[in-house]
């Protein structure tokens, strides 16, 4: 084979592969056009919780970052209040993160910087020209958003819908932190963040319980649950048949002996004390009246018939 063959033959492999490239870069920039674009706010990215989110695979759409957001995480990096400045190194941290999952598509758009309007009304901005949506757990962001009619995906409503239902009479290991509105109550929460009131556990603040679920109630602020302690349901029975143990009577201590052999000069003055006192006459007690008359025995009875029998003889004798 001669070298000019050998030439054409690279050129043609180049070719394939430039054609190769060009069209899946093309398809690539055609699906992302067509994909949603889903501009991210600073909130959500100084929150955090976007990356449990990704990484289980319920983005949806284009994920896009303007430079403007950026902009605003650098200033709040360089500002002089602590937790503001560790927050928004933990967002600019979470930039990195998602930029680096497999799979998901992180988009730095080059927009206007810095945004003169604010970033909130950037955002709108660019939501509205792109026919994307807003992701953001700002509240009154959220509020304009719907009032402009831009879709929004807060992350706040979702963490809300996706909350453990517990039903009432399930029982549940609780820490309970503080003190309840009455003076019996004591509160705990969930790892999601509900509000558990238990009845009759002040005196258990500062300790974990097992509980029992009454009651929830879904309030504007988010949902309240109230629980009652498993010890507390035990009934009066039950109460009654544990095993107590016996009462033991009290140990005797043993009377001291008392001497009996009476010395001769106490018995001679007890003997003079006894000459000495008057003996006491008893006088008897008039037989009191039988308030029952007594009932006759049939001997008796006999003998008054015998008796009357006799007495009318003698009358008709005497006649």
């Amino acid at each position: 084979m001669e070298l000019s063959d050998i030439i054409v033959l690279l050129l043609l492999l180049y070719v394939a592969a430039l054609i190769t490239y060009l069209s899946f870069a093309s398809q690539r920039s055609v699906t992302r056009q067509r994909a949603e674009r889903v501009f991210i706010d600073t909130s959500v990215l100084m929150d955090g919780r976007i990356m449990a989110i990704v990484e289980a695979g319920f983005f949806p759409g284009l994920a896009v970052v303007p430079r403007s957001v950026v902009g605003e995480l650098q200033l709040l990096a360089d500002n002089g209040d602590s937790e503001k400045r560790e927050r928004a190194r933990r967002a600019l941290d979470v930039i990195k993160a998602l930029q680096s999952i497999e799979g998901f598509e992180l988009e730095l758009m080059q927009d206007d910087t810095p945004a003169r309007e604010g970033v909130d009304a950037r955002l709108l901005k660019l939501a509205r020209q792109y026919d994307g949506k807003l992701c953001t757990i700002d509240f009154n962001l959220n509020k304009v958003a719907q009032v402009e009619g831009i879709d929004v995906l807060n992350v706040n409503e979702l963490a809300q819908q996706l909350r453990m239902t517990y039903l009432p009479g399930e029982k549940l290991t609780l820490e309970l932190t503080s003190k309840g509105s009455d003076s019996h109550q004591a509160v705990g929460h969930l790892d999601d963040g509900t509000m558990v009131v238990v009845e009759q556990a002040r005196k258990l603040i500062g300790s974990s319980a097992q509980v029992e679920i009454i009651r929830s109630l879904q309030t504007a602020a988010g949902r309240m649950m109230f629980a009652r302690l498993v010890s507390a349901k035990q009934p009066a029975a039950a109460k009654k048949n544990q095993t107590r143990e016996p009462v033991r009577p009290p140990k005797q201590r043993p009377a001291p002996a008392r001497n009996t052999t009476k010395s001769p000069n106490s018995a001679a003055a007890g003997n003079q004390a006894s000459q000495k006192r008057p003996a006491k006459t008893r006088t008897p007690r008039p037989n009191a009246p039988s308030s029952t008359p007594r009932q006759s025995s049939p001997r008796r009875k006999s003998a008054l018939k015998q008796e009357a029998s006799f007495v009318e003889l003698a009358n008709r004798s005497s006649q």
